[in-house]
């Protein structure tokens, strides 16, 4: 998953060509030109601002490489992920999380955690079992399951298990292990294109 960055707009307004009467205008009409353009630039910083504020702090555009996610997210996808959830609240089992790869800090993977801290897991040919209970996996086409199995293995603290959607292509913690707490760094939160596919990721 790589970053996405976004389009500039451009205004197609152009100034007036105000002609000879400009020359008529009185000293409170100049001023108020030049109020009206103070006004412009500062909307313009103020909003330049805010959405800044947003992109570094709140919500980043990346795009989706590879299929391990799918039916949820397909290869290409646009989406926005949250980098403050976490800062105020838990992460959660079914979260969409994007993290950096373990083994190469450079790389980011998005996946789905099952497991949490301190949980007992189990997978008996692709069924997920967490605390002895079997994990509901809506989100889990039959044609995309596999029959993998792992053992049973309790979570290591402030790390997460965590599985792609398509399990028989995936490349998740079953095979580079639970990822570290400090190596998740967003929750994947609305698919903004292509526009059929947009809606909240669940």
């Amino acid at each position: 998953m790589t970053e996405e960055r976004g389009n500039n707009v451009q205004s197609n307004e152009q100034e007036p060509d105000l002609g000879e009467e400009s020359k008529s205008l009185d000293p409170e009409g100049k001023a108020g030109s030049r109020s009206g353009l103070r006004s412009w630039v500062r909307d313009l910083t103020v909003s330049v601002a805010v959405s800044a504020f947003i992109i570094i702090f709140l919500y980043q555009p990346v795009r989706v490489e590879g299929t391990s996610m799918l039916p949820m997210l397909k290869d290409q996808d646009r989406l926005f992920i949250n980098k403050m959830v976490y800062r105020v609240e838990e992460i959660h089992r079914g979260d969409v999380v994007v993290f950096l790869y373990p083994h190469d800090h450079s790389k980011s993977y998005i996946k789905r955690v099952i497991a949490l801290p301190g949980d007992d897991l189990r997978i008996d040919h692709g069924t997920v079992y967490v605390n002895g209970k079997r994990v509901k996996e809506k989100y889990v086409p039959e044609r995309f399951a596999d029959d993998r199995s792992q053992p049973e293995t309790i979570v290591p603290p402030r790390e997460y298990f965590v599985m792609g959607d398509h399990r028989s292509i995936s490349s998740d913690s079953r095979d580079f292990g639970p990822v570290e707490r400090n190596l998740i760094y967003g929750k994947a939160a609305f698919v903004y294109w292509p526009v059929a596919q947009a809606g909240v990721v669940r």
